[in-house]
């Protein structure tokens, strides 16, 4: 089985962590509550971690069918 770049699964991950944590960010703002590092960072991290896993299991199943 050929390995499978690292950055293919980490970068989407963590872009979609920032996203999603933005987003989340934004929605607060607009409902009149102050910014919290601490949600926003915990929201980047679980997500852009949830992300970055589901995309490895993804391209290792896609991989796997190639073959």
């Amino acid at each position: 089985m050929t390995r499978i770049d690292k950055k293919k699964y980490i970068l989407p991950g963590i872009f979609a962590g920032l996203v999603y944590a933005g987003v989340m960010a934004a929605f607060d703002y607009y409902d009149d509550l102050p910014f919290a590092i601490g949600s926003f960072l915990l929201n980047f991290f679980f997500f852009g971690l949830f992300m970055s896993v589901f995309n490895y299991f993804s391209l290792k199943r896609s991989l796997k069918k190639k073959k």
